[in-house]
């Protein structure tokens, strides 16, 4: 019998001069970029805790603790399959992954395929279970200021 499970993914991270600026394994052309002890990518990093939330196998620091010099600098698209096989070997399947990052600068919308396609093509699944969105903070708070983004991510599985 088959069983469906739901988890929410949440990640921010301070903007810095001198980092580049990847979202969904995608990099944008900007003067700031994320700071982070990987490449701090924080939609992708919502999904893989959206991901391990709904399989219960904890977070991505559990996995990949910024304590740990093997992750310094990683890039998140690469964490992502690695969870992806987590998953698979636990018997579970990706039905929906739907993320929404918050950042003022740069818009998203002209690479928002690109996007779908690379964390689609982690997690083994149709660009079709993929669905990725942007907002702005509205100028409000530390998003809004340009001091940071983030993201929040649902993702659905299935079990076998």
């Amino acid at each position: 019998m088959s069983e469906t499970r739901t988890g929410l993914g949440v990640d921010s991270h301070r903007l810095a001069a001198g980092r580049p600026l990847i979202l969904g394994g995608v990099e944008f052309e900007s003067e700031v970029g994320l700071d982070g002890h990987s490449d701090a990518d924080v939609l992708t990093h919502a999904v893989i805790d959206a991901l391990l939330g709904a399989a219960a196998l904890g977070d991505i620091g559990s996995h990949f603790p910024d304590t740990d010099e093997r992750w310094r600098g990683a890039d998140s698209i690469d964490l992502l399959s690695k969870v992806a096989g987590m998953l698979i070997g636990g018997g579970f399947e990706v039905v929906n992954v739907d993320a929404t990052v918050i950042i003022e600068q740069p818009k998203i919308g002209p690479r928002r395929e690109e996007i779908v396609e690379r964390i689609a093509g982690a997690l083994g699944v149709e660009a079709s279970r993929v669905n990725v969105k942007a907002t702005t903070a509205e100028q409000i708070g530390a998003f809004g200021r340009g001091e940071g983004a983030g993201a929040v991510a649902v993702a659905t599985l299935r079990t076998s």
